[in-house]
């Protein structure tokens, strides 16, 4: 089994990577944003706190986000592996994985950081608003998400570079390019 957490700001190319290494290597995908939008979109007890967590643009509470993977772990006991998209977002719920992990005997084996600059970010989610009408993606909220990733979640990085464990990929470029390069950390 291989497990392993993608990073990036929002808009970095997580969602576009993930489904690419879901078909190479078979891993469980497991996207907090997309569960937070599925229980949002489904108007779920948790959907509906999460979407007034979410509305403020405020990062949703560990306790709710951890329950929701542990809920998504246990309904795939024979995973081949499972990558982790947009969690975990503070040290805390890092020690908190990594404790999950353990009591289940395995480990995260890779964390791979996509390095995307802040006006990429913003050119990609712009473009992103348009194809997808994508809600999430106003001005205002999407200024808290990038502050939030830039000011709090990118401090997670270095609890991963400590235990040499992640690995930073440039995620500007050709899709392909980018996604062979994330293949080469999983492949050593």
């Amino acid at each position: 089994m291989i497990n392993m957490v993608i990073f990036g700001p929002p808009g970095a190319g997580k969602g576009t990577q993930s489904e690419k290494l879901i078909k190479q290597y078979g891993f469980v995908h497991i996207s907090t944003g997309d569960l937070f939008r599925w229980h949002t979109k489904n108007d779920t007890a948790l959907g509906k706190r999460v979407k007034e967590i979410m509305n403020s643009g405020a990062l949703v509470p560990d306790e709710i986000t951890i329950s929701m993977l542990k809920e998504e772990l246990d309904k795939n006991p024979d995973a081949k592996g499972f990558l982790f998209d947009g969690f975990p977002r503070t040290v805390a719920q890092a020690e908190a994985l990594d404790r999950f992990m353990k009591d289940n005997n395995t480990a995260i084996h890779h964390v791979v950081a996509l390095d995307v600059t802040e006006q990429e970010v913003r050119t990609r989610i712009a473009k992103r608003k348009l194809v997808d009408n994508r809600a999430d993606d106003e001005e205002e909220k999407l200024n808290k998400r990038i502050d939030e990733y830039f000011n709090k979640t990118v401090h997670v990085l270095p609890y991963y570079k400590n235990q040499n464990r992640l690995v930073t990929v440039n995620g500007i470029g050709d899709i392909d390019e980018i996604f062979n390069s994330i293949c080469k950390v999983i492949d050593k």
